[in-house]
């Protein structure tokens, strides 16, 4: 069986009241609305596997429960 290799997680989530990416500490794909900054997301997450690294996306603040006061 081959060895499971780490993956590279890119997490969208609301950030001062929009939607942005985290990756490796740098924060991108910064929008109002969450499909916008999951499709920023996608797209570094496919520019990453081209490139050979196994990624996967999160998504935290789903149903809008973060961060909420």
């Amino acid at each position: 069986m081959a060895a499971d290799m780490e993956r590279t997680v890119l997490t969208v989530m609301r950030h001062e009241g929009v939607w942005t990416v985290e990756h490796e500490g740098e924060r991108f794909g910064e929008s109002r609305e969450k499909e916008v900054a999951k499709a920023s997301a996608l797209k570094r997450a496919r520019q990453l596997m081209e490139s050979g690294r196994p990624c996967r996306v999160q998504v935290f603040g789903e149903h809008g429960f973060f961060g909420l006061r």
